[in-house]
């Protein structure tokens, strides 16, 4: 029983002849220090000052005077993947994600969030007397099961952790994000100008404060994941106006820079070299002058989005300082993958829009240069950028190529590391994090946690290379894999395939690099070693055969990537349903025929707000009331279009109708009714089918962003809704009076 298990005292008949008991809970532990992970989004190998960036990052690089700076440090090629292997230690397809959250593809590996056989570090160190801490992105768990309906099984609180702020997806808005409370979704902080990097840092001090006035002697891990540097790119403007100029001669100035800087530093070899320009990115000389001015702006954007991180990092580590807790905590930061290329060549004002194909023009893109890094945008740099960010390597996040798994890593622990700003050469890869705590803290890997039987780590521990600069690795191999890209690491040689998709797996070409000698992946050895390579990929099909990687996926056969279309065409919700974006049972009627009908109650007619939502400011629908009138907007990347009701409502219990029906390939009509009354109509365009910003859907409310500028978030209905049911009809084009014949025939 847990009450008295213990007890180790004496109880008789009376208290007289018995002994009490506070025995403390034993712990495993030979020592415990704090640990503090401060895992970083979307950053390249090279975007830090202390791995060769002019950006500033005097917090980062305290980090690597004091402690060590990791050079030949790897990661997943995506974000979920690495969050996996580093809080497990554990291989990520083993696991359960094999790619990100929200792509589920129906086998073992591919499930969007970590088996319960394999325990995170927060499940492990709670036992042992910690308190376990989450603060930021979580993307550990199924977009399914992450509605108020759950389960809550993979949120944090029921991971290990006994605190949560953050969000659980992959991306948010930084000035509007998703925010959650423990298990609960919760309103943004009435702060002017909240940031959510600032609002991560606020939240993990507070919490650091509390324990330490409440029990200071006790240990804690504070995992704190920033949504910095994903997209979008948002950064109070005057961090952005500090580099006004500093990136003006372009990526290609800039990579010879930074591998200056890195030669100059002892990070890379004074004899490296770069890695030839990535395929369709263009010589800066070769830009427009708008081109030009465009891709600095976004960069200058960028680099004030990672300074303004960094500032907040070190605000983290100043309240370590100021609880005199810095001598005895492990802290670790990294990044979870490369620099993404998802801007494209001339990057975009609006990242949906490129998401979508419809990549914006450079002169568009110039129209809003003054909005990159503010409210108003959702922005991201061209890939020339993050090419330069992953100096020297190539390609980018979502490759198996040093650009997307070659990562900055940092380690300070004055207390247990002698050493103060070396360099360690040792390859290793971020599934070994795991395995070097629970090495330094002396814990043996639980055979059971929570009932469950756990299986063996897959990581190596790093812990002998803290204190010695010439040890061996200890690691012998590793493989990689994303949406079938592929890799191998083998005792200093690598092979990789660059998959494209619908390519036959089996008859693609691999390339063997010997990366003890050529680290950038530059001299391709495959026709000088064919036994070699050989060698090398029947390797990879036995690590992918021991570690749950098939059957290999590219996202293009029948299963997708699971977010659209959806399978239902009916829904029935309630005031305050709130469903998140992917969520794969929600309504998704843009661009189809659909009805909504709505009975809602008001005590006035001066009552207003949403009925019901979906998405936001950088795409969605909604329908609201506003001066008595009944109005449904469609918001495709900020151009907006709207509908009216032409009859004032009544106050009172009324049921409201909108019928649209698709009649072109970009157009819907739409038509009002007011308790079966014809109310008005109008015309939808664009009225087009899309996967917009990453909003939730909600009935009552619009809580992050307005889909449409006539009001300001959350806009919460002021009367009551009793009911909203919307059908889907079809996503061909038809006959509107064919149509609304026979949807007035269904009601």
């Amino acid at each position: 029983m847990e009450h008295d298990r213990y007890f180790n005292g004496e109880i008789g008949r009376t208290e007289k002849d018995s002994r009490a008991s506070w025995a403390a809970r034993p712990r495993e532990l030979s020592r415990s220090p704090n640990i503090v992970m401060i895992v970083l989004d979307d950053v390249g190998y090279s975007q830090l000052g202390c791995y060769g960036s002019d950006i500033e990052t005097p917090a980062l690089d305290s980090l690597a005077h004091d402690g060590l700076r990791y050079a030949n440090f790897h990661v997943t090629p995506l974000c979920s993947p690495t969050r996996a292997c580093l809080l497990t230690g554990r291989n990520h397809h083993s696991v359960g994600v094999g790619r990100v959250a929200e792509s589920n593809n129906g086998y073992p590996n591919t499930r969007g969030f970590v088996a319960r056989d394999a325990a995170n570090l927060a499940e492990m160190l709670r036992p042992q007397g910690y308190q376990t801490l989450c603060a930021g992105k979580w993307h550990l768990a199924s977009c399914d099961d992450t509605s108020p309906a759950g389960p809550y099984d993979h949120w944090p609180l029921q991971r290990g952790f006994d605190r949560f702020y953050g969000f659980l997806a992959g991306e948010t808005n930084q000035w509007n994000p998703e925010l959650i409370m423990g298990n609960e979704r919760i309103e943004q902080p009435p702060v002017k100008d909240y940031h959510l990097s600032e609002g991560i840092v606020d939240q993990s001090c507070k919490w650091l404060r509390q324990l330490a006035s409440a029990a200071p002697d006790k240990p804690f891990f504070l995992y704190t994941a920033f949504a910095a540097g994903h997209s979008p790119h948002h950064v109070p403007r005057a961090f952005a106006d500090k580099y006004k100029g500093n990136f003006d001669n372009g990526w290609d100035a800039a990579r010879e820079k930074i591998l200056h800087q890195q030669k100059a530093s002892g990070l890379l070899p004074a004899d490296q070299r770069l890695a030839p320009r990535n395929a369709g990115v263009q010589d800066w000389d070769e830009l427009s002058v708008e081109e030009q001015q465009t891709a600095a702006r976004f960069e200058e954007v960028f680099a004030g989005f990672m300074e303004h991180t960094d500032v907040q990092i070190g605000r983290l580590l100043a309240q370590l300082d100021a609880l005199g807790k810095r001598d005895d905590t492990i802290v670790i930061a990294m990044s979870d993958n490369g620099a993404a290329a998802l801007g494209g060549p001339h990057g975009s004002y609006d990242h949906h829009r490129s998401r979508s194909g419809n990549r914006p023009t450079v002169e568009e893109n110039l129209a809003h240069l003054d909005e990159l890094g503010g409210p108003m945008s959702y922005g991201i740099y061209p890939f020339g950028w993050a090419m330069a960010g992953n100096s020297p390597f190539k390609r980018y996040k979502g490759n198996t190529y040093a650009g997307g798994i070659r990562a900055p890593l940092l380690i300070r622990w004055p207390e247990g590391i002698k050493a103060r700003g070396e360099t360690r050469r040792q390859f290793h890869h971020v599934v070994d994090v795991t395995p070097t705590l629970i090495d330094l803290l002396g814990l043996d890997l639980p055979v059971q946690v929570n009932g469950v039987e756990q299986m063996p780590l897959h990581g190596t521990s790093m812990a002998h290379t803290l204190n010695d600069n010439e040890a061996d690795t200890g690691k012998k191999i590793q493989y990689f894999e994303t949406t079938g890209h592929r890799a191998i690491w083998h005792e200093g040689w690598k092979a990789l395939t660059f998959h494209t998709r619908g390519d036959d797996f089996e008859t693609e070409d691999w390339e063997l690099y010997h990366l003890d000698q050529d680290l950038a992946e530059i001299d391709n050895l495959a026709d000088k070693h064919p036994e070699r390579l050989k060698e090398m990929i029947d390797l990879w099909w036995q690590e992918a055969e021991q570690y749950g990687v098939l059957p290999l996926d590219d996202m293009g056969g029948k299963n997708g990537v699971g977010w659209w279309p959806e399978p239902k065409n009916r829904w029935v919700l309630y005031q305050d349903a709130v469903l998140p974006h992917h969520f794969k049972a929600g309504p998704r009627v843009r661009g189809i025929s659909h009805r909504i009908t709505a009975r809602i109650q008001r005590a006035s007619t001066d009552l207003e707000g949403v009925i019901v939502s979906d998405g936001g400011r950088f795409g969605g629908w909604c329908l609201f009331i506003q001066d008595n009138r009944l109005i449904y907007t469609t918001n495709d990347f900020q151009h907006r279009c709207r509908v009216a009701s032409n009859v004032a409502l009544p106050s009172g219990a009324v049921t409201l109708r909108i019928d649209v029906v698709k009649v072109g390939e970009d157009e819907g009509h739409a038509r009002f009714f007011m308790d079966d009354k014809p109310s008005g109509e109008g015309v939808l365009s664009p009225f087009r089918q899309l996967n917009f910003a990453n909003e939730p859907f909600e009935v009552g409310r619009d809580s992050q962003t307005p889909v449409d500028d006539y009001y300001e978030s959350p806009y919460v209905f002021e009367g009551k809704i009793d009911q909203v049911v919307i059908e889907a009809a079809g996503e061909e084009v038809v006959d509107q009076d064919v149509l609304w014949e026979e949807l007035m025939g269904n009601q």
